[in-house]
């Protein structure tokens, strides 16, 4: 349940009550006016000097696979009716590209669950200002959904897989369909100019053998195979420190390999990525446990009910969609530059503390 909090002019504060062993905090509002009409000019820079050019956006936090760090009993209760439309996803990007968003994420859940989700990227893709389409999907008949997803203009693609085995993928997902993935990403590569990326949880049982396999993988592909530490949240406590892996174990093995780290881009998510003279691919990490992780920050989610989340980990979320259901891209623009003070400088997951983030499919992580 969710209780009315503090506001910033019209728009809500959300809070959800914190599980047992989470102290609420509530986020400071400043009490400064943000009335300067020349600031919707200016590019989203929060209080830490971060430019913020990359939104994740959710369009569903329903999924039908159970991978047991994120949903282990699968997805429970009924899919909500009130996903943002097509026109209010126009509205919120089209507010978005104009204070600096260059990148958009699409995200889930599952997004390809959506019937909409080509006429989703369609609209993304033909919005001034923005260069980047990219979607996470868990690949669930991708072969079905190649050619429309690059027609609509779909430029990356992230698949989350956590495992080279079938068996060990069918026990994690649910579904024993990695044989026939594995075909359509290669299906991708040779038909499509999308930019392919898979991701993985780095969990202790899996780690070495999904590394070992994942190098030679990327050995005559164009891909990138990246490691996500496994991030602690109130629904997977006790999965989290039984399987829970150091980044550095990965690193470690890389740079002694002679794989060498490349510089993120402007727009780029969290990813490290290293790369290898004598391979097509790359290995990337995402350690959000790492010293200065968050330093570099240039994101901002927003929820498939129209819900903005400062930080992944955050006590709270605003509520944008009055905005998005008026077309209002006018006040959209100075509602995101009023949440600029705020956005934290860091995450809590060093003190076991996700914030609302009970489980990951709420907002695509």
């Amino acid at each position: 349940m969710n209780y009315l909090a503090p506001t910033i002019e019209s728009v809500s504060l959300y809070t959800p009550h914190a599980p047992d062993g989470y102290a609420p905090i509530s986020p400071a509002v400043p009490s400064t006016s943000f009335a300067n009409p020349d600031i919707v000019t200016q590019p989203l820079t929060d209080g830490f000097s971060r430019r913020l050019t990359y939104l994740r956006l959710s369009i569903t936090d329903f999924c039908n696979f159970r991978c047991e760090y994120c949903l282990p009993n699968g997805y429970q209760g009924k899919r909500p009716d009130d996903e943002l439309s097509i026109p209010e996803i126009a509205t919120l990007i089209r507010g978005f590209a104009q204070v600096g968003t260059k990148k958009v994420r699409i995200t889930g859940g599952e997004p390809s669950i959506r019937r909409d989700v080509v006429e989703i990227i369609q609209t993304i893709k033909q919005t001034e200002g923005i260069e980047t389409v990219a979607m996470t999907s868990n690949g669930y008949k991708l072969g079905k959904h190649l050619a429309s997803w690059q027609a609509a203009g779909l430029n990356q693609l992230n698949i989350s897989m956590d495992s080279f085995d079938a068996a060990t993928f069918h026990k994690m997902t649910g579904f024993n369909t990695l044989p026939q993935l594995l075909v359509d990403m290669d299906t991708l590569l040779q038909t499509t100019d999308i930019k392919l990326k898979i991701n993985s949880v780095l969990m202790a049982e899996t780690a070495f053998e999904n590394l070992v396999t994942a190098i030679d993988y990327v050995k005559d592909r164009p891909v990138t195979y990246r490691f996500i530490e496994f991030m602690q949240t109130s629904d997977n406590s006790d999965l989290f420190f039984a399987q829970h892996a150091h980044s550095d174990t990965i690193i470690d093995y890389l740079i002694e390999h002679g794989w060498q780290p490349h510089e993120r881009g402007s727009s780029d998510g969290p990813a490290v990525e290293y790369s290898h003279p004598d391979y097509l691919g790359r290995i990337g990490m995402i350690a959000p446990y790492a010293e200065h992780f968050c330093d570099t920050c240039n994101r901002l989610r927003v929820s498939s009910q129209g819900r903005v989340h400062l930080c992944l980990f955050d006590q709270g979320n605003y509520d944008i969609r009055d905005h998005l259901q008026q077309n209002d891209v006018q006040g959209l623009v100075d509602t995101l530059h009023r949440f600029m003070p705020i956005k934290p400088e860091h995450h809590h997951l060093h003190e076991s503390n996700s914030g609302i983030m009970h489980n990951l499919s709420i907002i695509g992580g």
